[in-house]
Parts: structure tokens; C-alpha cells; sequence
């Protein structure tokens, strides 16, 4: 039998205007974990995507090998049936149903013709001990954070009889405590004979796991990297974006700040589902020019403080005084904190930052479409080269601006949601995990957009991040929140990942 459990030979898939793959290559070694990386719109999710059955055969050329034998998959059952299990980034699970319900949901154990519960959560727990034995199969999908919940995934994939487990970036939307959990146990997999394809954008843990490489740009594979070769970070990104990058996070002018653009003083506010306070006596300001971080654990309480102040859309009850633009407000929803000049970019830009189905244009002009109406209509000709414009200066990778937004990769997604703020021209601008997501050549380009906007146009920026060398890289001055608190403030200069971390967890 071959050492090969995978082998994809010259895939090749068009979209309208667009080829999205161009002869790729994939080979996987039985037993590896094999990692998949490329910029965003490289073609990766498009590859594991026909890989799965989800762009069924026919609708692409080229042939797929799995386990020696060609396959002609047809549907997502089909792959699954030979082993190939895919959890997506969008976790496919019912928050109102258990642990052990959703693990065995969609093949679930009968005796006759009714499910055999009892069976169903020995089962369950059996599973569960491969991975986290620990977790109680009775809670609620609901009640779990994001690391525990990626762990039902899998599991769940284990209950199929799993050869070929994919990850499409598991880590993403991970602090780094549950990132490196879920690694152990893509590494205990691999000990257990299961083979891994993880798709991810994080190199750090692309380096740390990964046995073999292949990576994508433009739709065609570029390289193909061995742990016995040896491969560096450097070495993945120069093959991602066909260029050196010598410093992920551009270089900043020294400058002096402005006023005050923004302050609270005893911030608070009350979540009233929660019964609790989800932000406590927070203290922050803000300066015109400057790039303020806020830091923290997940769940810390920072974008509970990013949408108290963005006009309240949660209808927390709020107490506190804010300042902006020299005057003391309170803004009663959103459409007020837009019209005097702040913005806010949702961490989730598929859920509320974006109108999916929708084209790029009109996602671009949603907020400001009051600027281009004449007479009763709206002038459609300044809205296309608005949106024109803001394409080009962005570079957003589309084949049109006519485009449905969810046909675009992830970064391009985010580069729109930031042209739809962009084109209101805020004073102060909110960006919730601006770059959840996307790959290290989109990254680098928002980053100098950032400093772009606060050295030449004078915006502020409050950035919202999990990740610290983000926050270290780009901030002027950093806040860290903790337990709905503020719990620190650090300079640029004394700021380190260690005193960070202290914070985040001074409760």
C-alpha cells in the first residue's frame, strides 16, 4: 500500500470570472498532520471543499486518491463514508442540545426505531476519553466555551470511524491556553493513527505540528515543505505571499498625539440576560492619532465594552460619564454613535458585520447612504465609483464589485468591512479582532491601513485582540481588561506578552 493515505492530481475549479484552482497538487502521508496554508483566496477552502464532497465530482477536474483507490464523491456522505471527516470554522453543532446529543446528532444509536439514550452516553463518554475525558457529556453544547466546544467536533468526527480528520482553522476564534490543548490532541490523534490536514494561519503553530506543507497562492501550489527539510516562518510566508515580509507589523513615525478624541470615567454595564456586570468601572481614554490596544482573556468582558459604547445595541444598562470630541455624550443606539463619528467593526464579520449575500458595493455604502442619495433615488453612478475606489485603495480581491460578498475569502471579507466604515470617515474607529482569520499578507496590509489612517488622516483607533504580539506590534499604549475590569494600562515601551498575561489574569 502506498505511504500515501491522500493524493489530489491536478485539481482544477472555475467560478464565474474566476479560476479558483489551477492544477493543484496534494499529497498526505498516512499518519502525518499535514498543514495547508496560503493567503486568503489561495484556494485552500475551495480544495478541501471538493476534498469533502462538498463540490461534488463532476464539478471540477482532476482526480482525487484516497487509500489507493480513485473516488468520485458525489456529497459530503460520500467522503465520510471512506473516513474523511471535515470540522469547519463555523462549528456545526446545536448550542440547546448535550454534549453526548450532539456528538452522535445526524447517526444517532437506535434500538429499533427509537434512539438508545443509554447507549448513546456510554458511547459518548467512551469517545470523549480519547480526547477529554473530563467533559461532562450531560451540559449543554451552549454552555461551553469555544475550545470545549471544538473538542465535541471531534469527537464527533471520531463516532465515523475518522482515517482523514480536516481542521479548517480550529485555532481562529481560540486564547492561546485552548489553542495549545487542541494541538495536544491533534497530536495525541496522530499517535492513535489518524491522519490531519489543518488549515490555519497561525505559523507559529504551523511550524510547531506540522509534519509536512503544502501551500497555495493564487490558486496553484507553490511548495511543498518537509519537517526533515526543516521550514521556518519566513520561509512559509515568502512561498505565501511571493515576497519577503522582514517586519510583520510596519514600521511607525514617531509622532506627538493630539487631545483627547474619546474618555470614560466608571464605566459600567449590566448585561440583564446575564444578571450581571459584564464591564466594571472602566477608565480609558483615548488620544487623536494614537492606536490604542485593549487586551484580555476571551470572555474578559472587551467587546461587552466595544458595543456599550458603540451606542448600546445589546441594551445593556449602562452608568458611567463618556467624552468624545470634547463633548460629554451618551449614545442611545448605534445610528447616534455613527452620526457623531465613531465606528465600530464587529468582531464577527459574517454574523453582524456583513450582509453576506449582498454585493460589495452595497456593503461598502450601507452606513452612509444618505451621502449619496439626490432628490428622492440614489445616485447609483457615485456609488460605483465610491465603491470602485475603495476597492482599489484596499486592494480587495474581487472579480467585480458586483461580486455577493460570501464568494469572497476571508480577508477581502474583512477589507470590505472596514471600506463600509472607512466610507463614513469616523473620528474614532473600533476594530474587534480586525484580523481573526486571515493570513499574514492581508494582516500586513491592514496593519499599514491602520497607520495610514492615524499618521496622514488623524483617526484614532481602539483595537480589540487575543493575540499579543498583535497588540505589542501595533499599539501606542495598551489596556487590559480583566473580569469586566480594567485592570491595567501599559506604555508601548514598558509593554511586554508576561506583564500582559499577569493583568489578564488579575481578576
Amino acid at each position: 500500500m502506498s505511504d500515501y493515505i491522500l493524493e489530489m492530481k491536478d485539481i482544477t475549479k472555475d467560478f464565474p470570472g474566476v479560476r479558483a484552482l489551477d492544477k493543484v497538487n496534494l499529497k498526505v502521508r498516512r499518519g502525518e498532520i499535514h498543514c495547508l496554508v496560503g493567503e486568503n483566496g489561495s484556494g485552500k477552502s475551495t480544495l478541501m471543499k471538493i476534498l469533502s464532497g462538498f463540490y461534488p465530482h463532476g464539478d471540477f477536474e482532476g482526480e482525487i486518491v484516497f487509500e489507493g483507490k480513485p473516488q468520485k464523491f458525489r456529497s459530503i456522505h460520500d467522503s465520510e463514508r471512506v473516513g474523511i471527516v471535515t470540522i469547519y470554522q463555523e462549528l456545526a453543532l446545536i448550542p440547546e442540545l448535550t454534549v453526548y446529543e450532539n456528538i452522535f446528532l445526524g447517526h444517532e444509536i437506535k434500538s429499533g426505531r427509537l434512539i438508545d439514550w443509554n447507549k448513546t452516553i456510554a458511547m459518548a463518554k467512551q469517545v470523549l476519553e480519547k480526547v477529554k475525558p473530563d467533559l461532562d457529556t450531560s451540559r449543554k453544547v451552549k454552555e461551553l466555551g469555544v475550545g470545549h466546544q471544538q473538542i465535541v467536533e471531534i469527537a464527533k468526527a471520531l463516532t465515523k470511524n475518522v482515517k482523514l480528520l480536516i481542521l479548517d482553522e480550529p485555532t481562529s476564534s481560540l486564547n492561546e491556553d485552548d489553542s495549545e490543548n487542541l494541538l495536544k490532541i491533534i497530536k495525541d490523534l496522530k499517535k492513535q493513527g489518524i491522519t490531519s490536514i489543518l488549515i490555519s494561519h497561525k505559523l507559529k503553530e504551523v511550524v510547531e505540528v506540522a509534519d509536512s506543507i503544502t501551500i497555495l497562492r493564487d490558486g496553484k501550489t507553490v511548495a511543498n515543505l518537509n519537517k526533515e527539510d526543516g521550514f521556518s516562518e519566513n520561509e512559509i510566508i515568502k512561498y505565501m505571499v511571493g515576497r519577503e515580509i522582514e517586519d510583520i507589523y510596519p514600521k511607525r513615525k514617531k509622532r506627538e498625539f493630539g487631545d483627547k478624541i474619546f474618555e470614560i470615567k466608571n464605566w459600567k454595564a449590566y448585561d440583564k440576560t446575564l444578571g450581571r456586570y459584564v464591564v466594571k468601572n472602566a477608565n480609558m481614554y483615548v488620544r487623536k492619532g494614537e492606536i490604542v490596544g485593549v487586551s484580555g482573556l476571551m470572555g474578559a468582558g472587551r467587546t461587552e465594552l466595544a458595543l456599550s459604547l458603540f451606542g448600546n445595541p445589546k441594551n445593556y444598562a449602562v452608568e458611567g460619564e463618556m467624552y468624545f470630541d470634547g463633548k460629554k455624550v451618551r449614545f442611545r443606539h448605534p445610528g447616534e454613535a455613527i452620526k457623531a463619528g465613531l465606528a465600530y467593526l464587529s468582531e464577527d464579520r459574517k454574523g453582524t458585520g456583513l450582509i453576506l449575500d449582498f454585493d460589495v458595493k452595497t456593503n461598502i455604502t450601507i452606513t452612509g447612504l444618505r451621502q449619496l442619495v439626490r432628490g428622492f433615488f440614489i445616485n447609483d453612478n457615485e456609488e460605483i465609483v465610491l465603491a470602485e475606489q475603495f476597492k482599489e485603495s484596499l486592494k480587495i480581491k474581487t472579480p467585480s464589485i458586483e461580486q455577493k460578498v460570501l464568494n469572497l475569502s476571508g480577508g477581502n471579507q474583512q477589507k470590505v468591512s472596514i471600506a463600509k466604515w472607512l466610507f463614513v470617515k469616523p473620528k474614532l474607529l473600533i476594530l474587534d479582532e480586525p484580523t481573526r482569520g486571515i493570513d499574514v499578507g492581508a494582516k500586513y496590509e491592514i496593519y499599514t491601513l491602520m497607520n495610514k489612517l492615524v499618521e496622514e488622516d488623524g483617526m484614532s483607533i481602539i483595537m480589540i485582540s487575543s493575540e499579543l504580539p498583535e497588540i505589542l506590534g501595533m499599539s501606542d499604549r495598551i489596556y487590559v481588561v480583566s473580569g469586566g475590569r480594567i485592570s491595567g494600562e501599559l506604555s508601548r515601551e514598558e509593554a511586554t506578552q508576561e506583564k500582559i498575561m499577569t493583568m489578564a489574569v488579575d481578576y
